[in-house]
């Protein structure tokens, strides 16, 4: 199996991702997992891609295909694998068709997981998390026993800059400027194939697996 795996911020795509390489015995290959890998191992790539990172800047496409290049040419890399995070843009996917054409492999699906995305604010607003241990709650789905304290440590929740609603909801208008075109392209190539992300994650999956039979 090789599936590309869409979905905005607090769609659980990582989740989902995660899910289907084990149903699926491939690879969840995540390009920050990536980054962050080759930056600590000190590769060559690595080392270029840290020179991005450092300076705030966006890894170039062409660096971040030669990362998923190296990646799918490892042994698990072979069999397949689940994409997450990647491809973000129109030539990041012409770039991937082009690297798996020339190892004679394609695509078997893209899945794009939908959501409402009122719900995706409510959602990724209430998240909280202990800064002195990391452990994270969600006000709706697994709040802490007592309002605001950590069940742990007894230290007093945060919320991040990045969950709160301003900025989620400028998230999501990125993400859905930046992938409307990239749904179109695998569309157009019937790969495309969009799942409803709303309920538990086991009704989410068995939706995606469905729709992969």
């Amino acid at each position: 199996m090789r599936l590309v795996l869409l979905g905005p911020p607090g769609a659980g795509k990582g989740t989902q991702a995660v899910r289907l390489a084990e149903r699926y015995s491939v690879p969840h290959i995540s390009t920050g997992d990536i980054l962050r890998q080759a930056v600590r191992e000190g590769s060559e790539l690595g080392i270029k891609a840290n020179s991005y990172i450092a300076e705030g800047k966006l890894v170039p496409d062409d660096l971040i295909l030669d990362l998923i290049q190296h990646r799918l040419k490892s042994e698990d890399g072979r069999r397949g694998f689940v994409l997450d995070g990647f491809p973000r843009t129109i030539s990041q996917a012409e770039g991937l068709n082009e690297l798996l054409r020339s190892s004679n492999e394609k695509l078997d699906a893209v899945v794009s997981i939908e959501i409402d995305p009122k719900l995706l604010v409510r959602r990724l607003s209430s998240r909280r998390i202990c800064p002195s241990c990391g452990r994270n709650y969600n006000l709706i789905s697994s709040p802490p026993q007592r309002p605001g304290i950590c069940d742990l440590c007894g230290t007093e929740l945060i919320q991040r800059e990045d969950d709160k609603e301003q900025t989620v909801m400028r998230r999501l208008k990125i993400y859905t400027k930046q992938t409307a075109p990239l749904k179109e392209f695998y569309r157009s190539k019937g790969l495309l194939k969009q799942i409803d992300g709303e309920g538990s994650i086991e009704d989410v999956c068995q939706r995606i697996i469905k729709a992969l039979q």
